[in-house]
């Protein structure tokens, strides 16, 4: 970042442009609600505690799956690799049948909707819902984790400038 004395005003349009430049991995998110199960994609996780382990997340208002979501006590977490792009793109369409005969998943025995595809799934409780402009932040105990069997470290799936990406293996400091 260059020194400057000038300073633009944080407008929505500046703040949105200054994020996707940013990237972020992608999950999936699940709950069981009244209707059946819900979900949808998200780009906010973030890894809050290890000890004791915490996430959060944040979901706009104005979504009817968020809604579920917000009013959940647990729901599911899906880190995305690469390889689930059809799922990250399913689940943030609107109006998609989103748990229909082509989403591999299947009921947990505690009732949140597992996606069987997805290299890991974190179940949580909620802790805290904070309201804050048009979204939610959730922050939840991570009561479990499953790792997909045949993950074998895929390559993860950000977003970034309105678009999916797959990190490879080259790093930079390489």
């Amino acid at each position: 970042m260059t020194a400057s004395t000038d300073h633009a005003v944080p407008t929505a349009d500046l703040f949105k442009d200054a994020f996707r430049a940013h990237p972020a991995g992608i999950a999936v998110i699940t709950a069981q609600g009244p209707e059946g199960p819900v979900g949808l994609t998200a780009s906010s996780v973030s890894s809050v505690s290890a000890e004791p382990p915490v996430l959060a997340f944040s979901v706009s208002t104005a979504s009817q799956s968020a809604a579920v979501l917000v009013q959940a006590g647990t729901l599911v977490v899906h880190l995305l690799g690469a390889d689930q792009l059809g799922l990250a793109q399913l689940f943030s369409t609107r109006g998609a049948d989103r748990f229909g005969p082509a989403t591999d998943w299947r009921t947990l025995p505690t009732g949140e909707p597992l996606l069987a595809d997805a290299p890991w799934a974190l179940r949580c409780r909620i802790l805290h819902r904070l309201p804050v402009g048009g979204s939610m932040i959730l922050a939840a105990d991570v009561l479990g984790i499953e790792q997909a069997a045949d993950d074998g470290g895929s390559a993860p799936l950000v977003y970034h400038n309105r678009s999916y990406h797959r990190l490879g293996d080259q790093s930079l400091l390489d």
